[in-house]
């Protein structure tokens, strides 16, 4: 079942950080988790929260559990709108604090995590992130080792399930991916997008196109979604793009950014009758960027300076906590190819 990959927790009340806690707990345990990592997850969220709480305006936390490679993770994503730090890494080590305390917090999380990452500007706030798998993250290998894909779905405020969603499958040569918005938003909205995934889980082509006009027959008697497709050829290095209404497309490397246009339509009510692939080499762009309209598409990744070099979780929560819109389900799903 596709759904909203993040759970929002606002944390601006101190008097719900218990709360929290204890709903991360739950949810960690029924998806498996240890009595010693659960622990360890329980301290994380402390810390956390702690911390909005000593520096943070406006914080809140959202959590996400998946899996890679068959072993599952929850991700932790702290954002706030405080005061920044000049300089983040600095104050991961013990003894560094602000506040007049141990400043064990951020030092204490990064200890726990099996990946942690931080990113903050002064004057703009911090992201913190810390992933725990439920077993020790093995080497991954063959084309699985040259891919990094991260998606961040936030149903909108108020509504148990997300219109928007995103799958992804791997081939020895392909790398596919679907970004779909249902019409609207709620329960029908989250089936129209689920059932494109089934059409594209068993879908045999290779072109995005030729899956989009796949996708189109299989969802007549839904509400329709708007969708981009990402096919990446390991073999030919090459990214190969196509979509339909708005999906906000972005194509990115270290220096440069290219905008990908979509075709007007609802898939599964009218589709234009011609839709070509847009194909795009490795080596001009090696990563990608899809967003819903639940996030203000005037996103600019040089507002976010060095955040290249940050974790896929933190850049897509760096655009999550500057543009959603809130009135609507958001959703950023970042995917990234080496470039070895």
């Amino acid at each position: 079942m596709v759904d909203a990959t993040h759970i929002r927790f606002l944390a601006s009340d101190r008097s719900y950080f218990q709360v929290i806690k204890k709903d991360v707990h739950l949810r960690a345990k029924t998806a498996g988790f240890d009595e010693k990592k659960l622990a360890e997850i329980d301290l994380i969220i402390a810390e956390l929260t702690s911390n909005l709480h000593k520096y943070a305006a406006d914080g809140e936390i959202l959590a996400g559990f998946s899996e890679e490679s068959g072993n599952g993770y929850l991700e932790l994503i702290s954002i706030d709108r405080g005061e920044g730090m000049n300089n983040p890494h600095k104050m991961i080590e013990d003894g560094i604090s602000t506040s007049n305390t141990l400043g064990t917090g951020l030092g204490c999380i990064k200890r726990l995590s099996d990946k942690f990452d931080i990113y903050s500007l002064k004057g703009w706030g911090t992201i913190v992130l810390s992933r725990i798998y439920q077993k020790k993250p093995e080497p991954r290998t063959g084309v699985a080792a040259l891919l990094d894909i991260r998606p961040l779905v936030v149903a909108m405020p108020g509504q148990d399930k997300s219109g928007d969603g995103s799958f992804y499958k791997i081939t020895d040569q392909y790398f596919k991916l679907l970004v779909a918005d249902g019409l609207g938003h709620g329960p029908e909205a989250n089936h129209a997008v689920n059932e494109a995934v089934n059409a594209f889980r068993s879908c045999p082509y290779h072109s995005p196109a030729e899956i989009l006009k796949h996708l189109h027959l299989s969802i007549k008697h839904t509400r329709g979604i708007v969708a981009t497709v990402v096919v990446f050829d390991f073999l030919a290095k090459k990214w190969k793009i196509a979509g339909v209404g708005n999906i906000t497309t972005r194509l990115s490397n270290f220096l440069d950014i290219k905008n990908q246009m979509s075709y007007n339509g609802i898939i599964g009510h009218n589709m234009p009758r011609f839709i070509d692939d847009q194909e795009v080499a490795l080596e001009d762009y090696h990563q990608i960027t899809l967003c819903s309209d639940g996030m203000n598409s005037r996103w600019e990744w040089n507002k976010f300076p060095g955040i290249n070099r940050c974790d896929l979780s933190i850049q897509a929560a760096a655009i999550y906590k500057d543009f959603a819109r809130q009135t609507d389900d958001m959703s950023v799903v970042m995917a990234k190819i080496s470039l070895r």
